[in-house]
């Protein structure tokens, strides 16, 4: 337990750090006053202040998030004449906007170099969809489909990688029969109609199955490893928009989310995996901060970004005064979200 907590601290310090540093750099870069640059959130437990420069670097109690406090965030006008010509107000406009994407830039980025580093040390796995096995008299198997076959697409959903057929396994109705396109070992193209079973486990949790394992084999070199990484981070990207395209459309309900405490549930089980499990875990993570933190809700980094280009659109800014209300309106709403999402995360535990 105390290693999961460990482990869990760790990842999520590492994810948020690199996401905060990129915001952290490009301010600095571009001669914005950074007042306080924190991973983690409420009471200070080390912080020091820079010599050289304004900025305080702290390490706070609670591990779950963190800040990177920037001159301008603040629409006081005493507080901005004291920082004038260093407020994110006194950057032009991509300067501004470089400053609040390279946060989600360097989860990005990150994610990519994670996935390099796992491909050189365990091996590059190729993400052709190419079934290895299928279950004798399961649902795939009688509907036709075989060995060797290469998933091409489900329900008309193209399938890309590996990751996408159980991604899009997940997100359709499996209560109907599913359409999987294959392409045959021939060459030929056959569109099968399967049937899913469905069980029951003693918590009364339904799951679906067809019968399927997919491969992938293992290749190695550096250019292998680059491939993969870009395939990989591609495949991320894709679940993660098909997920919150569903949460709109009804294929995966708020109640499926995970928060920190499912979060914390993960790491236990990828401990036991390895190594790779847990690089895997990170980059997972980081190209999720990324891709939530750049939606273009109030709060978050897509948020601030709609803002600026309102400004370029109708050619001045937004009042300060009342994008910082509807930031903080917000994150008021997140915080609910969070809280609901934690209460689901608790029930799943007993």
């Amino acid at each position: 337990m105390i290693t999961t907590l460990l482990l869990f601290i760790l990842i999520l310090g590492v994810t948020v750090f690199v996401h905060e540093f990129g915001h952290f750099l490009f301010a600095k870069l571009f001669g914005v006053c950074v007042f306080e640059f924190s991973i983690g959130m409420g009471p200070k437990i080390i912080s020091k202040k820079s010599k050289k420069s304004e900025t305080v670097y702290s390490i706070r109690a609670i591990p779950i998030g963190g800040f990177c406090s920037l001159a301008g965030e603040d629409t006081d006008e005493k507080e901005l004449a004291k920082t004038k010509g260093k407020n994110l107000q006194d950057k032009n406009v991509l300067q501004r906007f470089l400053i609040m994407f390279m946060g989600v830039g360097f989860n990005f980025i990150f994610a990519f170099l994670v996935l390099f580093l796992m491909g050189l040390i365990y091996g590059a796995k190729d993400k052709t969809p190419i079934i290895e096995r299928v279950e004798n008299n399961y649902p795939a198997q009688i509907a036709g489909i075989e060995k060797g076959d290469t998933v091409l697409s489900i329900n008309d959903r193209k399938v890309r990688y590996v990751d996408d057929v159980s991604l899009y396994l997940t997100v359709e109705n499996m209560e109907k029969d599913v359409r999987i396109k294959v392409k045959k070992q021939d060459n030929s193209i056959k569109t099968y109609k399967v049937t899913p079973a469905k069980e029951t486990d003693d918590k009364g949790n339904t799951y679906y199955y067809i019968g399927v394992n997919l491969g992938s084999k293992t290749e190695r070199g550096f250019f292998k490893s680059i491939v993969y990484a870009f395939k990989q981070e591609c495949a991320l990207f894709k679940q993660m928009f098909v997920v919150l395209g569903s949460l709109f459309t009804g294929g995966v309900s708020v109640k499926d989310l995970s928060g920190p405490v499912g979060i914390y549930t993960v790491v236990g089980t990828m401990k036991n995996q390895g190594a790779n499990a847990l690089m895997y875990l990170v980059a997972l993570l980081c190209i999720n901060v990324g891709v939530i933190n750049l939606l273009p809700f109030p709060a978050f980094d897509g948020g601030r970004i709609v803002f600026l280009v309102i400004e370029k659109i109708k050619g001045s800014p937004v009042s300060p005064k009342v994008e910082n209300t509807i930031h903080a309106i917000g994150f008021v709403l997140l915080i609910l979200l969070m809280l609901y999402v934690t209460f689901n995360d608790i029930l799943r535990l007993f």
